[in-house]
């Protein structure tokens, strides 16, 4: 069922309450971060549905809550922020993490600008293109044996770069070091060790993606500043995620998990919601395997990036310290992490469910490098290919949302009705004729991602700058785009 704006309550002009009493059932009501125009879309599916049915979920404290990109997702909406609370039976739920575990996104800058790279644009797509695997099952050229495999889960992106695939401080700008604790390679099944065997080093399909950029807007010079970056830079932007074993993870344990329901005495309005608590042997299996599915992505993005930085050098025949490719930070989305957080004046340890949504810890927070402690972690927001991206930093105004903020535009057409919206229509000519050259390994990725299935992204961060979860530093406009 969807939603009637009727029953959602205007709290200011970027939240509105969504109230418990909507449903028998819910433990908490739904906060929903949005402006008045971007209401219809929101409303036109049932992702604020899914918010309510998050809400049953044993243990949550708060709220059940929704970012500005949310649309229809797999048990939780897409943009659904929850955290149960860990010591009073609060649950674990995949649903709540996705299929493509930690897909995210890091940005890199360089010492290029915009006039040094459009001659060469082409070619460097091309480059880009053929030196980066990108598409549905593509299969990279980093092969690891199966014990190797098992490494890499527990090590992440610190064993990419062990073996050559990039450098030291690279881990230090990404989020967790490139490796969250507690992984268990035990708990990842045989099935879904295959699967993501041969496919590190690879971009993967659909909004994935590798993105050149030039920063045409700054929004706060001194934050700028800190991380190196003026207008008219070039900017390199990589989306992607865990690739086959994320998605067979999370489809194994949310089906073994309905079992769950019974045996906890769980009720939730839909099974996409099943889940277990934290602390039961089901739960911490769930959450040894996810984190392995997360250290494969961050391991992914090490090599992607790697990847990028050689073709880069190639293109502009130049070597690392003059091309300048630094690592700015890699943020997860579609995670689970448990942190700990004062709830009516008590510290608790929570499990944050941020499915399509991103960690923004505000400034002076000790899990942030020591260069961006002063300013609060980078927020990396991506809009559509034929718009804008953004930078932000994480502010105090967060912590209402346990320090989440959006991930993206947020889809406002399925991929169906988004081909059916562009039959006929060439969308690489469009966006060439916008200067953003772009190449894909098929032309129905560019009809599914076209920039009109996508909420406008300066709306969407409008939201999150407005209420103050985030504090825009910059924002970048595509102009090389390469597509799985």
């Amino acid at each position: 069922m969807t939603v009637s704006p009727s029953v959602l309550e205007r709290i200011d002009q970027f939240r509105w309450r969504l109230p418990r009493h909507y449903k028998d059932g819910m433990r908490v009501d739904g906060v929903i971060y949005a402006s008045e125009d971007m209401l219809k879309d929101i409303l036109a599916d049932k992702a604020l549905d899914q918010v309510a049915n998050v809400a049953f979920l044993p243990g949550i404290v708060r709220h059940s809550l929704a970012m500005p990109d949310i649309h229809w997702g797999y048990g939780f909406p897409i943009g659904g922020v929850a955290a149960t609370d860990v010591d009073a039976g609060g649950v674990i739920s995949p649903g709540g993490v996705g299929f493509d575990i930690n897909c995210g996104v890091r940005l890199v800058r360089s010492n290029l600008h915009e006039e040094d790279l459009r001659p060469k644009l082409q070619d460097l797509v091309y480059a880009l293109y053929n030196n980066v695997p990108a598409g549905v099952g593509s299969k990279g050229d980093i092969k690891v044996s199966e014990k190797e495999e098992r490494k890499l889960l527990a090590d992440g992106a610190g064993w990419v770069v062990a073996h050559g695939y990039g450098r030291q401080d690279d881990l230090e700008y990404t989020e967790d070091r490139g490796a969250i604790k507690g992984a268990n390679p035990d708990a990842v099944s045989d099935r879904a060790y295959e699967r993501g065997k041969r496919q590190s080093g690879t971009l993967g399909s659909g909004n994935h993606f590798l993105e050149v950029q030039v920063i045409d807007e700054i929004y706060d010079e001194t934050l700028a500043g800190v991380f190196g970056l003026e207008k008219g830079l070039i900017t390199l932007m990589i989306h992607s995620g865990s690739r086959g074993l994320g998605y067979q993870v999370c489809d194994e344990y949310a089906r073994g998990m309905i079992k769950c329901l019974s045996k906890y005495n769980i009720s939730v309005p839909d099974r996409q919601l099943a889940c277990a608590p934290v602390n039961s042997d089901e739960g911490k299996a769930y959450l040894g395997a996810m984190k392995c599915a997360a250290n494969y992505a961050w391991a992914n993005r090490q090599c992607l990036m790697h990847l990028a930085r050689v073709t880069l050098e190639r293109v502009f025949n130049l070597g690392p310290k003059d091309l300048g490719m630094e690592l700015i930070y890699d943020v997860a989305h579609n995670i689970a992490k448990i942190e700990k957080y004062n709830i009516d004046g008590k510290e608790k340890t929570l499990c944050v469910h941020r499915k399509g949504a991103t960690r923004a810890f505000p400034p002076g927070h000790p899990d942030l490098p020591a260069k961006y402690r002063k300013i609060g972690q980078p927020v990396i927001i991506p809009g559509d290919m034929g718009r804008n991206s953004y930078l932000l930093v994480g502010s105090e105004g967060a912590e209402e949302t346990f320090y989440s903020t959006c991930h993206g535009a947020g889809r406002r057409l399925s991929r169906t009705a988004a081909v059916l919206a562009c039959r006929g229509r060439s969308i690489a000519r469009e966006l060439q004729d916008k200067g953003i050259f772009v190449k894909s390994s098929g032309r129905e990725t560019l009809a599914e991602e076209a920039p009109e299935a996508y909420k406008d992204i300066n709306q969407v961060v409008n939201v999150v700058s407005g209420s103050g979860i985030s504090k825009r530093v910059c924002r970048m406009k595509p102009i090389g785009v390469i597509k799985g």
